[in-house]
């Protein structure tokens, strides 16, 4: 019996889908038998049909759950759904499992082996093709420059015209991960002048290769594992001092800095806001229930302040972009099928990996991820003797705090 691999229709508010036609087809020239939940891609603009002509069927949710070997999906799923997953299946997706853990620790007392792209060290060179948060902070710092656009009153580039010359737009971008240099690119392509700011004074030749001018802080936030790290509440206020003469002499500021599991650091404080030129834009890429970059901003929602600035909670930009999103994330998805998969088809996680070991968040009732288990005040696991070293070289949008 071939080795089943499901996906699943998202909620409402959320367009994207986590394994395409195209990928569909892939796997099922593998031998892997693909279910598709019924309209699972339709707010992607895949059809039923689309992944009926590549090979898979399409069945109910309940039959996509509890035939699957492997569940891949964008969002951890409802409480419901989590509640149908058994033993031996592998669930894959952006779990939060640094942020909701009670899931988390749900699906361990059922004994499923969860994937959470979250905890993926991506300072490993051959995790890259299966990096989902990179691949998506992508398509959310292009679309963020996007919206920006779209939100500013004004022209973005330099116009002349018989009546007279429209000056461009400054932007700034806060932070240079991949999120951030996909922003700064799209807004000087969109003919902006652009400055981009990280506390990473390594970014500057990226972000000086774009065209824009760097911008650095007196405060470091490099963090261990290729992520940023959490500022204290001095290093945080120091920062903010320094931003807010930068921002005061900006149009649009795009804001990207994250870090997996935590508060994102607020780099525009309310007098920032307050001092902002009328009409300014802000995009908030960090913008989420545990808050944002931005004084004021909500997520999903646009809030207007007393001196005309716009500030735009988007947290979720990649779902704005669903086909393309879509496409990058289920070849995160195959990337880590195919790492996985044995010559004859069969699932098998070997712990021991470098990768796997810390992108594994559950396995057989056990919390496995470090970085989980130190979330949950749980000791360190010994690693095997003969586990592979992790390695050293820094991967390009390592180190960069994107989700």
């Amino acid at each position: 019996m071939s080795t089943i691999i499901s996906t699943l229709k998202e909620s409402d508010d959320e367009n994207r889908v986590a394994i395409t036609p195209d990928v569909a087809e892939k796997l099922v020239h593998k031998d892997f038998q693909v279910l598709v939940e019924k309209g699972a891609g339709e707010k992607a603009f895949f059809s039923d049909q689309a992944y009926v002509d590549a090979g898979a069927t399409v069945v109910s949710r309940d039959d996509a759950v509890s035939k699957a070997n492997l569940i891949a999906v964008i969002n951890q799923p409802d409480e419901a759904t989590r509640a149908k997953i058994h033993e031996g299946q592998i669930l894959i997706g952006l779990l939060k499992a640094l942020v909701d853990t009670d899931a988390i620790q749900e699906l361990a007392k059922q004994k499923v082996t969860a994937l959470s792209f979250e905890l993926l060290p991506r300072t490993i060179s051959r995790a890259q093709s299966m990096d989902v948060l990179s691949s998506q902070a992508s398509i959310a710092g292009y679309k963020a420059a996007l919206v920006a656009a779209d939100q500013f009153a004004r022209y973005l580039p330099m116009m002349i015209t018989a009546a007279g010359t429209a000056k461009p737009a400054k932007v700034l971008v806060l932070g240079t991960g991949v999120a951030g240099l996909q922003a700064i690119g799209t807004a000087k392509r969109l003919g902006a002048i652009v400055s981009g700011y990280d506390v990473r004074p390594a970014s500057r030749g990226e972000v000086e290769s774009l065209g824009a001018e760097f911008l650095t802080s007196s405060v470091s936030a490099v963090g261990a594992g290729g992520y940023a790290r959490q500022l204290s509440a001095d290093e945080q206020k120091q920062q903010q001092d320094e931003l807010v003469g930068f921002i005061k002499q900006n149009d649009i500021v795009i804001t990207t800095a994250q870090v997996p599991g935590k508060k994102p650091p607020l780099l525009v404080p309310q007098q920032a806001i307050d001092n902002a030129k009328s009409a300014s834009v802000f995009v908030d890429l960090a913008a989420s229930d545990l808050g944002g970059n931005v004084s004021g901003s909500k997520p999903g929602q646009t809030v207007m302040t007393e001196n005309g600035a716009k500030i735009i909670g988007a947290g979720n930009l990649a779902s704005q972009l669903a086909t393309s999103a879509s496409e990058m994330f289920s070849k995160n998805v195959q990337a880590v099928i195919n790492d996985i998969a044995d010559k004859d088809g069969n699932l098998n996680i070997d712990l021991t990996d470098d990768v796997m070991s810390q992108l594994v968040a559950t396995d057989h009732g056990e919390i496995i991820s470090d970085r989980l288990r130190d979330a949950l005040n749980l000791p360190t696991k010994q690693p095997a003797e003969d586990a592979p070293e992790e390695a050293t070289k820094e991967t390009k949008d390592a180190d960069k705090g994107d989700e």
